[in-house]
């Protein structure tokens, strides 16, 4: 006798984005999982409500690994309330809280479980956490791996906030070591401190001047140092935010060799280009930068080979206030979180690519990384997290209309393609026409890997 639950959801679309394809089909949810997806005319079963989407898209939700929600401590930069609600209209389900720039930073286990407490009142969409590793909480790191964070953020050169400083060389490998016994995963900002102190400091509304301060050859040989550590120590690395794409070839040379690295890359680096960028338009200005439009084909080249492993966000938002028209003052960060989806796929689409990589990109590869293994696909026995998607329609950014705190955002006025009709979390609508609904997210732990 079988004691399944019985389907109280079916899903339909002409275009429902499976790891096998694009097809027509119906997925039917039985509490809060994909049961089942078969034809698109299989008949429903008794008692299961029909939704029927047409030619719009189903797709996985989205699984950003990159976000700064800033809660507690600097929560009138962003917060959990108003990050998910944007992750909700966005076609977000699913998103990992970075360790720093809240108050406390999540360096330790109590700090966890301050921001847990935080998170746990106004979550609209599932939410893991990233961990801290700073000078002198080594010792933390087992403990934090044990209260569930999905792994361990570190800087090579400073942050931006004193709170959450910088891994010196001999501190970083003892981080890595520590981590590596216990079979964690390191995700590091890499960019090499001693290139930047050599570069010309960033001052004025040049945006040619900041770029010039962050030179690729940073990215290029904090990236090197990286893979060579991993592979002594048999780690585990990440690197985060790539921006230089000439340190792909590295990465893959090391990969076919073994090491344990992976790589990510952001919308803004996909999408934005250092050339358009206006002289005192700070809204523009992250770290590492948006380069040149060659440096972004090259990008978009490492995506299509498979070098990149998944495109996350990095939302890191702050107060209108400090985004000042001198790049060398601004705040480094851009506030993307509800726009990635239309963002990228208003670029892949002029470059030939479908929707389907677009989820593997920022679904499948995000929940891999992190080793959700439930979340990040449309098929049986995955949660019933979906973003439905209207392809072809088009909207113009308007930053009053974003969920986010502080509406600042280098997409301002752009036209996008891609509308977000409606977003479901374990077959809950959980977002409408842009809207939210009520909090139904839950706070994720640390999954053992298969």
């Amino acid at each position: 006798m079988s004691d399944a639950r019985p389907v109280e959801l079916v899903l339909r679309s002409a275009k429902v984005v499976t790891p096998d394809g694009i097809r027509a089909a119906s997925v039917s949810v039985a509490d809060g999982r994909i049961v089942a997806v078969g034809p698109y005319e299989s008949p429903a079963p008794d008692g299961a409500r029909v939704e029927d989407l047409g030619d719009d898209v189903l797709l996985p939700g989205l699984v950003d690994t990159h976000v700064h929600v800033n809660d507690p401590g600097r929560t009138a930069w962003e917060g959990f309330a108003s990050a998910t609600r944007a992750a909700a209209a966005g076609g977000v389900t699913t998103l990992v809280d970075m360790p720093l720039n809240s108050i406390p930073p999540t360096t330790t286990v109590r700090a966890l479980e301050v921001k847990r407490a935080v998170a746990r009142r106004s979550a609209h969409v599932d939410i893991g956490f990233w961990g801290g590793a700073v000078p002198g909480n080594v010792a933390d790191l087992a403990p934090l791996h044990d209260a569930g964070v999905l792994g361990f953020k570190a800087f090579l050169l400073p942050s931006g906030v004193e709170e959450f400083p910088q891994l010196a060389p001999d501190q970083l490998e003892a981080a890595l070591r520590e981590i590596a016994g216990f079979g964690g995963l390191l995700i590091v900002h890499a960019e090499d401190p001693r290139l930047i102190d050599g570069a010309p400091p960033p001052a004025g509304p040049r945006y040619a001047d900041f770029l010039a301060s962050r030179p690729r050859a940073a990215e290029n040989e904090a990236i090197a140092g990286l893979i060579e550590l991993a592979r002594r120590l048999d780690a585990r690395v990440h690197v985060l935010h790539l921006s230089s794409a000439d340190a792909l070839p590295l990465i893959a040379d090391a990969r076919r060799e073994g090491v344990r690295v992976t790589v990510e890359t952001c919308p803004h680096f996909l999408t934005l280009t250092a050339e358009e960028v206006p002289d005192g338009a700070t809204e523009f200005k992250c770290c590492p930068p948006i380069r040149e439009a060659a440096n972004q084909d090259a990008l978009w080249a490492g995506l299509a080979a498979g070098e990149i492993d998944c495109v996350v966000s990095d939302h890191s938002p702050c107060t209108a206030d400090l985004k000042v028209d001198d790049f060398g003052r601004a705040w480094g960060g851009i506030s993307s979180l509800q726009l990635g989806l239309p963002a990228v796929w208003t670029a892949a689409r002029r470059r030939g690519h479908t929707l389907q990589e677009v989820a593997r990109w920022m679904s499948t590869g995000p929940a891999a990384l992190v080793g959700l293994d439930r979340k990040g696909a449309i098929e049986a026995g995955r949660d019933a997290d979906f973003a439905v998607l209207a392809p072809d329609e088009t909207f113009t950014v308007d930053p009053a209309a974003l969920h986010h705190r502080n509406q600042v955002t280098a997409y301002a006025g752009r036209t996008l393609y891609g509308v977000v009709r409606s977003t479901w979390l374990r077959g809950r609508k959980i977002a409408e026409h842009g809207l939210p609904t009520e909090p139904t997210g839950r706070l994720l732990e640390r999954q053992p890997r298969r």
